[in-house]
């Protein structure tokens, strides 16, 4: 079952289109949620600056979005390389948003790493 999903959602599949944009949604949620969360429930000292659990947490979290988005990046510009027309745009395109998605994510997480959580 799980080879027939990942033969039919090659990385040519238009389905890529949003994939990239919707995990990149879901980190946003999950991050921004998170924090919130636990801001509330456990807020860090101030004194600790920015080296506190809830930074790292957010951090850990940050560093997987863009490791999976940036592999996908990788691996849809390498299938573009390998096929013509259409499954070619389409790996093409795919690439270009999931990139944009680890960009996202990457400006988006760079003050976890400058700023203490909870102020």
């Amino acid at each position: 079952l799980m080879t027939i999903t990942l033969q039919r959602l090659h990385l040519t599949h238009p389905l890529h289109f949003v994939i990239g944009l919707t995990l990149w949604c879901i980190w946003f949620v999950a991050v921004y949620g998170g924090h919130a969360v636990a801001c509330s429930v456990a807020p860090p000292a101030p004194e600790q600056g920015v080296f506190t659990l809830v930074n790292a947490m957010l951090l850990a979290v940050s560093i997987a979005a863009i490791a999976l988005l940036a592999a996908l990046t990788v691996g849809c510009c390498r299938m573009a390389k390998r096929h013509e027309g259409r499954l070619r745009f389409n790996a093409t395109v795919s690439a270009g948003l999931y990139l944009f998605s680890t960009l996202g994510v990457v400006f988006a997480a760079m003050p976890i790493m400058g700023i203490p959580p909870c102020l």
